[in-house]
C-alpha cells in the first residue's frame, strides 16, 4: 500500500490531527473542508451560496494537488447547520460536477468547526 497525504498549497495548517487528503493507491479520500479562504485563513461567512463556492474551491485545489479532478470524485458528504439553505446550496453544488455527479448523502448538524455554515467531504478514485 502506498500512502501519501496533500494540503492545499499557502493553506493554514488543519485546525486539528488530521491530514486534508490521503492518497492511498488510486483512491484520494479529502477530509471534511469548510469553508476557509486559502489565502487569508479566513472563514467565509456571508452566506450559504458563497460558502458552498469556497469549500468546493478547496476540494478542486486538494484534487488539483493529487492529479485529480472532480469526474474522479464517486461519493460526497454533506453537513450543513441550517437545512433550510439545502437548495441554494445544492444550486452552488451542481456547478461542479458535469454529466454523472457523485453518491451523496446530505445531513444537518447542530454545529460544524469553527461553526461554519457547511463541511463536505469526497472520496475520488482513478
Amino acid at each position: 500500500m502506498t500512502k501519501k497525504s496533500f494540503s492545499i498549497p499557502g493553506a493554514p495548517p488543519p485546525i486539528g490531527p488530521y491530514s486534508p487528503a490521503i492518497l492511498v493507491n488510486d483512491t484520494l479520500y479529502i477530509s471534511g473542508q469548510v469553508p476557509i479562504n486559502p489565502v487569508s485563513g479566513e472563514l467565509v461567512t456571508e452566506n450559504i451560496e458563497a460558502a458552498t463556492h469556497q469549500v468546493m474551491q478547496n476540494i478542486q485545489s486538494l484534487l488539483a494537488e493529487a492529479g485529480f479532478t472532480f469526474e474522479n470524485v464517486v461519493k460526497c458528504t454533506i453537513f450543513m447547520f441550517e437545512f433550510n439553505d439545502f437548495q441554494k446550496m445544492n444550486a452552488i453544488y451542481a456547478t461542479y460536477f458535469d454529466a454523472m455527479p457523485p453518491a451523496r448523502e446530505t445531513v444537518e448538524i447542530a454545529r460544524l468547526p469553527l461553526d461554519a455554515m457547511i463541511e463536505i467531504s469526497c472520496v475520488a478514485v482513478k
